[in-house]
Order: C-alpha cells, then structure tokens, then sequence
C-alpha cells in the first residue's frame, strides 16, 4: 500500500505540474495578445520542460517560465515570425495547387507537398533546438531541419503520438484545456531531446 500511495502521489504531483504549466502556457499566450506572446510563451513552456528531462524536477515553474519569457521575447517572436511566414507562403502554395488544373501543376504537385511535410516536421524541431542551444536564428532552423533528416524514427513517433494527442482532445476537450499544450510539447521534447543525445553522442565519437 505504501509503495501505491507514494506513487499515486508522484503521478498527481506531475498531472498538477503539467495543467499548472500548460495553464501558463495559455495565459502568457493571452497576455501577448496572442500574436506577441505565442511564441515566447513556447519556448519557456519547452524551457520547463528541458530542465525536467535533464533531471531537473523540483524547478520553480512560474519563476523558470517568467524568466525564460522575459528574456526571449524578441529572439522567440523573430523565430516566430519566420515561422508564420514560412506557413503562410505553405498555405498559399497549396491552396494555388489545390484550385488550379494542367500538367505543370501535377508535376509539381508532389514536390510542393515534400516540402510542405518536410517543413512542419522541421517546425518540430525548432523549438527544442532553440533551447536547447544558443545558436542565431539561422542555426536554429539548418540544425532543426539537419536533425529532421537524420532521425526519421523520432519523427514517426512524434507523428503518432500527436495524432493521438489530438483525438483524445477532440473527444475530451477538457483534458485539452488542461493539458494539450503542455503534453503535445512533451512528446516533441521528450523526441527531440533524444534525437540532440544521439547527435551529441555521435560528435563525442
């Protein structure tokens, strides 16, 4: 019974932590008016959780978060913006395959598709890297897609686990409330920080 309790215990202390985070995660979102804030309240949510998995588990949360905030709001906002226009030139390029007809189009159709996956798969990865390393705007992105290339199995299982994210939220909405945010950049950390050992691994030969 002791060994149940202490864990039962542990399991509700780390479902506290991970509303208690992914609250933060959207109410720093709101208080940037969204557009400001989504991004640098990201990357102090994937800042969290980093130092969880390098062991560090009895951090301060709100003062970790609020610092990581602080101190990149404009780095993590200009990481956002290339994002947002990256997605947007996506977006245009498939809604133009999508409403156009000819064989030009169908020979470029799947290449436009390539790169589409290829960039959210990369997108995966930016943040993880972004905390993971100090690296200007253009690192972040070369080493977020390098890492993409070389680590497929990270990528199949970040894919599947999201999806499956995403389905329970959808049927349980309160669970997404609480925790989609906070759980969906666990699975994305928890992928990405391996695929970063297994890099540094390799270079320490």
């Amino acid at each position: 019974m002791g060994k149940t309790a202490n864990r039962a215990y542990a399991a509700t202390i780390w479902i506290t932590k991970f509303a208690y985070l992914n609250l933060l995660w959207l109410g720093f979102t709101l208080v940037g008016l969204v557009l400001l804030g989504l991004f640098p309240a990201t990357a102090a949510m994937f800042a969290v959780i980093r130092k969880w998995f390098m062991g560090e588990t009895d951090l301060p949360i709100f003062r970790t978060f609020w610092g990581n905030f602080r101190t990149e709001f404009l780095k993590s906002n200009g990481v956002g913006l290339i994002l947002v226009i990256v997605g947007g030139l996506i977006v245009l390029d498939l809604i133009f395959v999508k409403n156009s007809n000819g064989g030009f189009i169908r020979l470029i159709q799947i290449p436009i598709y390539l790169f589409s996956f290829a960039a959210v798969m990369t997108t995966l990865y930016v943040f993880p890297v972004y905390v993971h390393y100090e690296l200007k705007l253009i690192h972040i992105f070369k080493n977020s897609f390098l890492m993409m290339v070389i680590n497929p199995l990270e990528n199949l299982v970040m894919i599947i686990s999201l999806i499956t994210v995403f389905f329970v939220s959808k049927y349980i909405p309160g669970l997404g409330f609480f925790f989609g945010g906070s759980l969906s950049a666990t699975i994305i950390m928890a992928a990405c920080y391996r695929a970063i050992q297994k890099t540094e691994n390799k270079r320490r030969g």
